[in-house]
């Protein structure tokens, strides 16, 4: 890009307001190679070689996109692990993962000082400023003697991401370069994204990609490791000014954008996309997003951190307005009777939303291109070989397996994680292929007549009755249509295989928390809610909860494993069938 267009934008940091608009510090492409160069200079005179492991702990802003472009342009790799994860489980994946140099603002130094043990592989130290707006070049300045891109293979080691460990130990996930290549060709391939965009990522790592992409980065007013405290007027006003044109962010930061936007009757109609990922998005939301978006598309992306992306799907096809026919899903799920829903022919003009809200999970989408799903028989266990796998068909509720070029092969240090997740599919002839290798998603759902991936959950939150398994997002969207709630979290109790199914719910208003007559009042709602389906019928225990504890990196995953050890030391609600109105028990 900075041979291409060296004049254009390439990244946008704010650093103060004047007269009611944002100033930002603006680096053009040529700009930006320059500082990368100047950083990868700093990396040769302080030792750091090719295959250096470094732990990137920088805050988002020009230092973080520079060091890291500079770091894979010398062929170091970056190791970067979420902070939010809390520092018990911080610091043991520093210990684990081995670094030989840390790259950290002042706090992160003082950290590896006092918490000496993790970082002791640490031998070289290079400080960055903790200000999002620190350069290492003068303005303007141009680099006259440009480092070398290292000549990296496709599969060498490029980077350590590390997984967020909402339900398990957070892991160490192992890039090679080809990886990368291939993510930046579909994602922008699937989204038709073009050079000279503008993004305005509100996860910082997302910032990177849009370098390789040739769009101009915007770095948002919000702090990563707080994101629900974002102030969304900022946001919608650094997407007017900068005619922004793309964005990604979770659920929860998009439900608050759109509420400012429909309180304040704005429209965003630079946007072309708004990408929602890091949750399942619920179809009200989409509908929201709509309204404000006169010209641009919703979509939500499907992927991990170990595979990204997979699959993809719009507003349009969630809340129905493409109008083409599609086959209903089939009503052989595993789990369950099938949830009442129209019969016949599933029309678009309905979407996927109404099937959502009857318990038939979450549409994802259809594979991108590159990608291919299967369902396999649910095992907890080790999966040695493809061939030892049961695919299931169509309709039926199993683990999602994934394979392609973005598909990664291996956890860093974790021989026994990597064991679990990865399946090799021994028919292949050659060693690299992307078909070698299955990665298991530790998701449950089903493939529908039509090719769509239905997300159901995840399988280490499935609960396991006697009477059979359910599954998250085949229940919580059933309770979550009350209008007077938040979100609910479906639990287990009780030993796997017999254990007690529970509902722990969110209320909108925390004056139901405190009120016993509001909060029978719910309970008894939420009963006559359940009793209109045969596998919600069989939740009949509520716990009420201020505020359900979620994941830091995009504040929408809940930690439904945390609230089951909660709900063993408080009391909650039991419902019968006394609970439901005649009338509805006639329906």
């Amino acid at each position: 890009m900075a041979a291409r267009a060296p004049d254009r934008p390439a990244v946008k940091i704010p650093c103060g307001r004047t007269r009611g608009g944002i100033d930002y510090l603006s680096l053009t492409f040529a700009e930006l190679d320059a500082e990368v160069d100047a950083w990868v200079a700093r990396f040769s005179a302080r030792g750091i070689t090719r295959g250096d492991r470094v732990l990137v702990m920088v805050r988002q802003g020009l230092p973080l996109i520079a060091a890291a472009f500079a770091l894979f342009k010398h062929g170091a790799v970056p190791v970067v692990i979420d902070p939010g994860m809390g520092l018990k489980s911080f610091l043991a994946c520093v210990a684990r993962t081995r670094p030989s140099a840390l790259l950290g603002i002042p706090f992160a130094q003082l950290i590896s000082r006092l918490c000496w043990q993790p970082f002791a592989s640490v031998k070289t130290r290079l400080w960055v400023s903790g200000s999002p707006t620190a350069r290492i070049t003068r303005p303007g300045q141009i680099i006259n003697r440009k480092s070398d891109i290292v000549n990296c293979t496709a599969d060498e080691l490029a980077a350590i991401l590390f997984t967020s460990g909402s339900t398990g130990a957070p892991k160490g996930v192992r890039y090679e370069h080809g990886m990368f290549d291939a993510q930046v060709r579909l994602v922008r391939d699937t989204y038709g994204i073009e050079p000279g965009e503008v993004d305005l990522p509100m996860l910082p790592i997302f910032a990177l990609f849009n370098p390789a992409l040739g769009m101009t980065t915007v770095v948002p007013e919000l702090d990563p490791s707080r994101p629900a405290t974002v102030d969304p007027a900022k946001i919608v006003q650094a997407i007017r000014q900068e005619n922004i044109t793309n964005s990604f962010g979770s659920p929860t930061l998009w439900r608050k954008i759109a509420g400012h936007c429909a309180a304040q009757n704005i429209t965003l109609p630079s946007l072309r996309r708004v990408l929602m990922a890091g949750a399942p998005v619920p179809p009200a939301l989409f509908a929201g997003m709509q309204k404000i978006l006169p010209n641009g598309t919703a979509h939500s992306p499907y992927g991990a951190t170990e595979a990204l992306p997979l699959c993809t799907i719009t507003a349009d096809e969630v809340n129905g307005r493409q109008g083409k026919e599609l086959q209903h899903p089939t009503s052989n799920i595993q789990s369950h009777p099938a949830p009442s829903a129209p019969v016949g022919g599933w029309s678009l003009e309905l979407g996927t939303s109404a099937a959502t809200a009857a318990g038939r999970g979450t549409c994802v989408g259809r594979p991108v291109a590159e990608l291919a799903v299967k369902i396999i028989a649910i095992t907890d266990g080790p999966i040695a070989s493809l061939a030892d796998a049961r695919e299931l068909p169509a309709g039926e509720i199993g683990e999602i397996i994934v394979s392609g070029p973005v598909v990664t092969r291996e956890y860093d240090q974790m021989p026994e994680a990597t064991a679990l997740s990865k399946i090799v599919n021994r028919k292949s002839d050659i060693v690299n292929a992307a078909s070698s290798i299955w990665h298991r998603m530790g998701d449950v759902g089903y493939l529908d007549a039509a090719g769509r991936l239905w997300f159901c959950g995840r399988m280490a939150e499935r609960v396991e009755t006697s009477s059979g398994p359910l599954y998250t997002e085949q229940v919580e969207p059933v309770f979550n249509v009350h209008p007077d709630v938040r979100r609910t979290a479906l639990i287990g109790l009780g030993e796997r295989g017999k254990q007690r199914a529970a509902l722990v719910v969110e209320p909108l208003s925390r004056e139901v928390v405190a009120t016993p007559s509001l909060r029978r009042k719910l309970v008894r709602e939420l009963r006559t809610h359940g009793a209109a389906h045969p596998h919600t019928d069989r939740v009949r225990l509520v716990f009420l909860h201020p505020a359900l504890p979620v994941d830091v990196r995009h504040n929408a995953k809940l930690h439904r494993l945390a609230l089951a050890h909660w709900a063993n030391r408080h009391h909650g609600y039991e419902m019968d069938r006394r609970d439901i109105p005649s009338e509805a028990l006639k329906r």
